[in-house]
């Protein structure tokens, strides 16, 4: 179990959960939830770091959100930062998955000063992704009608606590490299369940104009830039740009994952942790 910890901030109070040992580690979601059980992608990482498990204004324990623009990535960023300054750390690093990398490539942009290095875990830098063919978000794919069913059950208060899980598994098993190997992917507790506002804000507000790809080519932190080869939700394409536009990256392509190689590729995705334990600024 992790330890939950409440930390005051000059943003407000914020919840994080606290697990392993090592140099600090930021670890988070766009609109995901967290608690004690921890999650999956975060658990990766416990072997090499003291890691921070942090749920973002308007999840769980941590501050409610004035106005829904403070769901946005910048005001993430500014939170996380008042995390940092309250645990009176003076640098951390960040790794995000999915939405907790575009996180983090807007945390490299913005605020750079404070942090040592980044994992950038199957993520985007631009809205483009979501027209991508291979993108079960885009019209293009043959599966995109029934995913907007599943994210229709899954966010709505009408569906049954058994229709939203069954809903989630499917959506789950879309993104799987081996759908068939679900049960033991998941057989381990965690946590991380959606914050439906936080994904609306996201959605309908933030993505249509995230782009983040004239910045990237300024980033001067060692980043580490992994995606599963058959990922349906941000695309390996998506990963090889922007291994292309940062300066100081490496990229690591998991040939037998989907959108989740540290569950479906999990010895790999281990050396992975340990290779960027030991990154550092020289890396190029």
């Amino acid at each position: 179990m992790w330890k939950k910890e409440i930390v005051e901030t000059a943003n407000g109070e914020f919840e994080l959960f606290i697990n392993g040992s090592g140099p600090p580690l930021c670890v988070t979601h766009l609109y995901s939830e967290f608690n004690e059980r921890g999650n999956y992608f975060a658990d990766a990482f416990i072997p090499h770091f003291t890691v921070y498990l942090i749920n973002l204004r308007g999840a769980g324990g941590s501050v409610a959100v004035a106005n829904h623009h403070e769901y946005s990535m910048s005001q993430s960023v500014q939170d996380l930062e008042a995390i940092r300054q309250a645990l009176k750390l003076d640098t951390w690093s960040f790794a995000g998955h999915s939405t907790g990398a575009m996180i983090g490539l807007t945390y490299a942009v913005e605020a750079p000063n404070n942090l040592e290095k980044l994992v950038i875990s199957a993520g985007a830098a631009s809205y483009e992704y979501m027209q991508h063919p291979d993108c079960i978000y885009s019209k293009k794919n043959a599966r995109n009608a029934r995913l907007l069913e599943l994210l229709s059950i899954i966010k709505s208060a009408d569906s049954s606590l058994d229709e939203r899980r069954a809903a989630d598994r499917e959506w789950m098993e879309m993104s799987l490299y081996r759908p068939e190997n679900y049960d033991a992917y998941f057989s381990k507790s965690s946590s991380g369940k959606v914050v439906p506002a936080r994904l609306d804000y996201f959605s309908y507000e933030e993505l249509p104009s995230f782009n983040l790809f004239n910045q990237l080519p300024e980033v001067e932190k060692p980043i580490l830039i992994c995606c599963g080869k058959h990922d349906t939700q941000c695309p390996v394409d998506c990963s090889i740009h922007i291994h292309q536009a940062l300066p100081k990256s490496e990229l690591i392509i998991f040939k037998e994952s989907n959108h989740s190689p540290f569950l479906e590729e999990p010895a790999a995705f281990s050396k992975m942790t340990e290779r960027f334990k030991f990154l550092d600024s020289s890396h190029t």
